[in-house]
């Protein structure tokens, strides 16, 4: 049976979380480590389901993995690396779409690789086939069978001039993880430039690779023969940072976030100011707070790095449930992200969601059926309900929801959110958060 997260609603959070390690660095860190001669060293690694999944496969491909007791830190040595069953990458994979990221290293490592049938966040159809595209042009043989696909190299990869149809960081990162390797060099144009993607080349290039980055979104990469291992300390993680930003504006509370960065934050941090929101800049930090008075409606377009990341578009929109007056946002990097918005309607929010691009620049989901804008009204009461997450950050604006809304809500489906937050009913409790955490009807934390 699954846990049941139980809050009770109404209390402002205050006090001091501090972030980890970067969600969409450190498991492709990981899958890295296989393009190694020698064992690497990631530092700064969150304890996150997604981290669980990633060094459960490694094992399963011969990598020795090790944790360091005291940091956390986490060595890597591949140089058993072999082959695995395809039952048991599938049985390990779980719903995480991280196997295909280990095709490119498999393959300059073993000659061939498996993907089995890929899960993920219901948030979008996120199709595998840009990966598979790109694996072709490096000279990759994809077969689909009944149990998933199998990709081989029989002549090894080779460099290959790409042109992405959209910025994707997924497809972004398999160009990189591939090439590095590849004989001959490799061009990338329309690559995502995400700080995770180029903390991703900067840990590369510790291992020997020759990359370089170019304005308009261009990206070189000259292949060669072998790497070592690498020594990093993995960037920390934005996404939470901007979370829990939203999390104080929402419950009108003040939360010392530790370790965010200024730097990789100035879209967010903007639209947080724009909103009513405020927040201090510390040498170890930013203070995010509730200043007190109205906040502010606006209209806001998700984009790729270096426009407002999608990732923080879920939680900003329980803000402005808060807001006087009419906000619109208008989704364009995943089609089916305004799931989330139907809790918020039964727990009292007016938003609307439309087909429509409500915003100033048309979308690739304009004319598709996709609901990617939503209007919201505000300011609402928000009252407590029964909640089941839907997908990672849909699932902590349901939370903060609940937090901020009058009376009990009952949440279900918080395995979720362990994907990608570290210790998250901890944090909750150290900020003040008045919840209970049960399990076949027992409390476990509270």
């Amino acid at each position: 049976m699954g846990k049941i997260l139980t809050i009770h609603g109404g209390v402002p959070l205050k006090g001091t979380v501090r972030v980890g390690g970067a969600k969409n660095l450190v498991p492709k860190a990981m899958v890295a480590s296989l393009l190694g001669n020698t064992p690497s060293v990631l530092r700064n690694v969150p304890e996150i389901k997604d981290v669980s999944v990633v060094r459960s496969l490694l094992e399963l491909h011969g990598v020795n993995v090790t944790q360091d007791p005291q940091t956390g830190d986490l060595t890597m040595d591949p140089t058993d690396a072999k082959s695995a069953s395809n039952r048991a990458i599938d049985a390990h994979a779980g719903d995480s779409r991280i196997p295909i990221l280990f095709c490119g290293p498999l393959i300059h490592s073993l000659g061939q690789a498996f993907i089995p049938d890929l899960g993920g966040c219901r948030i979008g159809d996120r199709p595998i086939d840009f990966h598979l595209d790109v694996l072709r042009e490096f000279g990759a043989v994809v077969h689909k069978g009944e149990d998933g696909i199998r990709i081989s190299a029989p002549q090894g990869l080779s460099g290959a001039k790409l042109d992405l149809p959209y910025p994707s960081v997924g497809t972004t990162e398999q160009v990189l993880l591939s090439a590095v390797r590849a004989r001959g060099v490799t061009e990338v144009r329309n690559a995502a430039i995400e700080p995770e993607i180029l903390d991703l080349i900067a840990l590369l290039q510790k291992m020997g690779a020759i990359i370089s980055v170019h304005r308009d979104r261009i990206i070189r990469i000259q292949g060669v023969d072998e790497l070592q291992g690498y020594d990093h300390t993995a960037l920390p993680d934005r996404n939470e940072a901007a979370s829990w930003a939203s999390a104080a504006l929402v419950t009108k509370g003040d939360i010392f976030v530790e370790d965010a960065q200024q730097r990789d934050l100035t879209a967010f941090l903007h639209v947080y100011r724009q909103i009513g929101g405020e927040f201090e800049v510390k040498h170890n930090g930013i203070r995010f707070y509730h200043p007190g008075g109205e906040l502010n409606p606006l209209i806001l377009e998700t984009d790729v790095h270096p426009g407002f990341m999608t990732d923080w578009q879920q939680p900003l929109v329980v803000a402005l449930t808060q807001a006087s007056g009419v906000s619109v946002i208008h989704e364009t990097v995943y089609e089916n992200r305004f799931g989330f918005t139907e809790a918020l309607q039964r727990m009292g929010a007016t938003v609307q969601v439309h087909v429509d691009c409500l915003g100033s620049t048309p979308c690739r989901f304009g004319h598709r059926n996709f609901k990617h804008s939503a209007v919201v009204m505000g300011p609402v009461d928000l009252r407590g309900t029964d909640v089941d997450i839907p997908d990672l950050r849909g699932g902590f604006s349901h939370l903060i929801a609940a937090l901020a809304a009058e009376g009990t809500s009952t949440v279900t489906g918080i395995e979720i959110i362990n994907r990608g937050y570290e210790h998250f009913t901890e944090k909750l409790i150290s900020l003040g958060a008045n919840v209970e955490l049960h399990e076949a009807g027992v409390k476990v934390g509270s």
